[in-house]
């Protein structure tokens, strides 16, 4: 990503490739563009071991750091995921909690890695944007919800 000005730096323990893999295998517009090994021993990886992954997710790039267990991830860095539909949501859902993630609320989830994701139906954030009473109805229906249910969303902003 030579080109790049501003790049995404995201550290894994020693599994930057296996998740740069698995986010190509899950969201469009994501690929795996290189794998660097380590060019000799450092801190976190023995020479010839994965260093660094140069990847997009949705055209955003980034860079994986296999950096060691002395940093964790927190929901204080999330990937945000606008959705169409039900169908999408609950694919990209799926995809990270059923890959050893874990369901958090309101929309939101960790891949397996610790990386945090955000899987939000356009209708919510529009509602959310629009603000007023439906607005509102809109948010407190989320505040109930872990997968974000666009059918109920939607009844919400109705006033259903």
């Amino acid at each position: 990503m030579p080109n790049a000005k501003n790049t995404i730096c995201i550290w894994y323990d020693s599994e930057a490739e296996e998740a740069a893999n698995f986010y190509a295998a899950t969201f469009p517009d994501t690929r795996v563009i290189g794998v660097h090994r380590a060019p000799s021993d450092n801190p976190s990886t023995k020479a010839g071991a994965v260093l660094t992954v140069d990847f997009t997710v949705m055209g955003i790039p980034c860079i994986g750091l296999n950096g060691g267990p002395h940093f964790k991830h927190t929901e204080a860095f999330s990937m945000q995921v606008a959705t169409a539909d039900q169908a999408e949501t609950d694919r990209y859902w799926n995809a990270i909690v059923g890959n050893g993630g874990e369901e958090s609320m309101c929309g939101w989830c960790k891949d397996k890695w610790g990386i945090s994701w955000q899987i939000t139906p356009r209708v919510l954030s529009e509602a959310m944007q629009a603000g007023g009473e439906a607005g509102k109805r809109a948010f407190e229906a989320m505040m109930e919800m872990r997968k974000i249910d666009v059918a109920k969303i939607e009844a919400a902003i109705r006033g259903e």
